[in-house]
């Protein structure tokens, strides 16, 4: 089997358990996932199966949107309710507060990766690191938070966001420096991603409804990479191509204004779709990028 599945990830499973799963489910050997969810997190999760794993770079996976829950006057080592708290402090903040605080985090900031991530420092995940008592500098990076609004007012000091951002943001850091910013902390309490990319909640199937009915959830790569401007090519080219020969941009009439190094969905004469090609106007071909081998 070959495609991809938008699975709803449940709450305290862990990505790559996540995947296991499926990965049984639709008995296929082999599968993989795009854009790691902590176990806490529930919501979308792309996973590609079978001989789509060769294009998981490639699909389309921003922006990320998530809705999250957080809880003001207290921080913990992880940034959320599942670690342990380093402090407490009386809340005075509100709901005015908190909306007007948000203003600082849109756009693009810079912000420092926590300890509980899976980023590597010398080859060793931060997480590991960190469950050993081990603190490490970290650079900030840039991100870009699109949008960042307080949707809901919960008991007990706690609040609902709409968070849509870069690749590469962690909501529960988002959360704390915003604590920090209130001065009177805040962890992160609930988080669903809603979307990646195309891949959206309303269209995403639960473990259960794919032990139920296991292909019912099966994306085509075509489908997933239809983003991507479409070429098609006759079948010598469909040939060439397949066997890993670049085509020339003449002959296979590409435009001149199509930009250098644009990627291109590329189909045989069947509009079977054969990979991906990338435009290299220096060397008057289209590259081969990614071939698809599957069926």
């Amino acid at each position: 089997m070959t495609g991809l599945i938008c699975l709803n990830k449940p709450e305290g499973m862990t990505s790559f358990s996540a995947v296991s799963r499926t990965r049984r489910i639709l008995g296929v050997k082999k599968a993989g996932h795009a854009g790691t969810l902590d176990p806490m997190a529930t919501g979308v999760l792309p996973i590609a199966l079978g001989a789509a794993t060769r294009f998981l770079q490639y699909l389309p996976t921003t922006p990320k949107r998530y809705t999250a829950e957080l809880q003001l006057g207290v921080r913990t080592d992880t940034l959320d309710r599942t670690g342990t708290i380093l402090e407490s402090y009386p809340v005075t903040t509100g709901p005015v507060e908190l909306e007007a605080a948000l203003a600082a985090f849109r756009g693009e900031i810079l912000q420092m990766p926590p300890m509980y991530s899976a980023l590597k420092k010398d080859g060793v995940r931060l997480y590991d690191l960190a469950r050993q008592g081990v603190s490490v500098e970290r650079e900030p990076r840039p991100v870009t938070i699109s949008r960042l609004e307080l949707v809901d007012t919960l008991p007990d000091h706690c609040y609902r966001l709409e968070v849509e951002c870069s690749s590469g943001t962690y909501v529960r850091s988002l959360i704390d420096d915003l604590g920090q910013a209130l001065g009177c902390g805040a962890v992160m309490t609930a988080l669903c991603r809603t979307a990646v990319g195309a891949f959206i909640l309303e269209h995403a199937w639960t473990l259960e409804q794919l032990e139920a009915d296991p292909e019912q959830g099966v994306l085509s790569l075509e489908e997933v990479l239809s983003s991507y401007p479409e070429l098609n090519v006759t079948a010598a080219q469909a040939t060439r191509f397949h066997n890993g020969g670049a085509l020339d941009l003449v002959r296979v009439r590409i435009p001149a204004e199509q930009p250098d190094q644009t990627l291109l969905r590329v189909n045989g004469p069947e509009h079977q779709f054969l990979g991906l090609g990338r435009v290299d106007r220096a060397a008057g071909e289209l590259a081969i990028e990614r071939i698809f081998t599957g069926g």
